[in-house]
């Protein structure tokens, strides 16, 4: 069940950054296939490795297991743009954005 969570996942994650499995693996410095296996349940990456594929997709390995977040890298971006802003301004946003709920 975890593996077909993990994997479901990854490849989720790699679709929505818009790359193949193949050059995935290949920025990673794996061979063209090493994300493939992974997706196709052959294997499971190292921890060094999972940390390796988490900074490749921008996100924490926290951010990989919150399997109920579509888009961690942009709500990342998000966060990052909101830090700069006075408390007024989130203020602001924070309403259009239960309004929009």
């Amino acid at each position: 069940m975890i593996n077909e969570r993990f994997v479901a996942r990854l490849s989720q994650l790699r679709m929505e950054k818009g790359v193949s499995a193949r050059d995935m693996s290949l920025s990673l410095g794996q061979s063209a296939g090493y994300i493939n296996n992974i997706e196709n349940k052959n294997n499971l990456p190292s921890m060094a490795a999972f940390f390796d594929i988490c900074e490749y997709l921008n996100i924490s390995p926290k951010d990989f297991f919150d399997f109920d977040s579509p888009n961690p890298e942009l709500l990342n971006d998000i966060i990052q743009d909101l830090q700069c802003l006075s408390k007024e301004k989130i203020s602001h946003l924070s309403a259009i954005i239960k309004d929009m709920k």
